[in-house]
This record gives C-alpha cells, structure tokens and sequence, in this order.
C-alpha cells in the first residue's frame, strides 16, 4: 500500500525510459487507485500491469472489492493472488486462492499464486508440506493448459520486509520442490512451462546470486521495487 496517482506516474516516468533495453518482462502491480492511471503510461511500452487482489466474483453484494471484470477493462495483464500478507490480514485461505485463481484464469489474466511459509513453521521443519499443501490447493481442478498459464511466487513470510533472505540455496530447494509437486500433480511438461519466483527482500545485491540458480525464473520485489533506480538494478541484473 505504497504510492498515490502522482508517485506511481513520477515512477514511471522515471523507470520506463530505462526500461527499454531489459531483456526480462516486467509487470508493474500498484494499488487499485492507481491502475487506471499507470495503464495510460504503459501503452505502447513492453511493461505488464498487475492488480494486487481481485474477488472471484463478477459482480454483487461485496462492498470494496474488485471484480476481474473492473480489471479487463483497465487493462490488467497479472493478478496477485494469496499474497502472504492478504492471507495473514485478510482471511484469505487456500480454499478463496483457488478460486480467484480459476476466475483470474477465465477472465485472462494471469494469476501470481504466492506461497510460503512462517518463520515458526520452518523452526518446526515443516515447510515443505506446508508450501507444497499451498500449491496442490491453489491448483485444485484446474487443467494443464491452465496451469502453464500460471506464475508462482515463493515469499518465505520471515523474509518479507525484515531484511533477512532466505539462502540463495534455501530459496532454490523450496522452488525446486513446488516445480517437482507441480509435475508429479500434472506432468514434467507442464511444470517446466510455469514460471516460479522469489520474493523475501530481493534487493540488487543478491538477485544475481537468486536468479543463478536453476529452478528460480525471476522475482516478486517487494520494497526494493519502490525507487526506480533499484528496481531497475533488479531487472537489469543479467546486463550489467
């Protein structure tokens, strides 16, 4: 919950110039309030929009929500779905994951699935089934050619916001783990088609060392996403 219409707009005028020569694909998710206005800067530039949330509903009687039908129309790209702090804040469960994934998916945007866990979870050892219970509930009767559509998003929660990451390595076993689950879910083609990254304090200093490993395909930035000049050390990290 960063940024009004004037910051997100100076944003972007700062970053896109910049952005031209990236060689990675970018999306941009600000708040609700500002969507509208960073759709009309984005035009005719190589930069995704994203929401942050959306309901998976089209329509009704849900006071400050939004629909995936508001979101087309803006347009939107991407949507964040289960993002830690919506789960933690918000009482978003596995159960209403999957089904904004299904309604995200059907009205064309593309889902950003987040998962991961707390920091007592991982003391008790149980990240794994934790983060891969997340995953096989986000997926849940969804089809093949649905899941290569999908993003996932690996944000141990002790990571967020604290200045701690997890280990380039640390990062790589729990990512590598969701792509196995994805495939023994579905089948090797499938997993190897969806796109799986990191967010927990990803800063200029250590995406290099992040996106060298061989399952991690890029990263949510969190923080480090709210000065042009950082963020753009991230994208840039392979062109440096």
């Amino acid at each position: 919950m960063h940024n009004n219409r004037r910051e997100t707009l100076e944003f972007l005028e700062a970053f896109l110039p910049k952005a031209k020569g990236l060689e990675v694909e970018v999306v941009i998710c600000p708040p609700f309030t500002d969507l509208w206005p960073a759709a009309e800067k984005l035009k005719d530039t190589a930069v995704k929009l994203g929401a942050q949330n959306l309901h998976w509903e089209e329509k009704g009687a849900f006071t400050g929500e939004v629909s995936p039908a508001m979101l087309i129309e803006i347009p939107c790209d991407y949507v964040i779905i289960g993002h830690s702090e919506r789960r933690q804040y918000f009482a978003e469960t596995d159960e209403t994951v999957n089904k904004k994934v299904k309604t995200a998916l059907k009205y064309g945007l593309t889902p950003i699935i987040c998962v991961g866990e707390t920091l007592e979870q991982r003391e008790q050892g149980i990240t794994m089934s934790w983060v891969l219970g997340q995953v096989e509930k986000a997926l849940e009767g969804l089809t093949d050619a649905e899941v290569q559509k999908i993003v996932f998003a690996y944000e141990p929660i002790w990571a967020i916001g604290t200045g701690k990451t997890a280990s380039s390595q640390d990062a790589q076993e729990v990512i590598g783990a969701i792509r196995k689950k994805i495939a023994d879910l579905f089948n090797a083609g499938v997993s190897n088609k969806v796109r799986i990254l990191y967010g927990g304090s990803v800063k200029p200093e250590n995406i290099k060392e992040l996106m060298a490993q061989p399952d991690i395909d890029g990263a949510l930035v969190g923080g480090a996403s709210l000065k042009p000049d950082g963020f753009y050390s991230i994208a840039a990290f392979n062109q440096n």
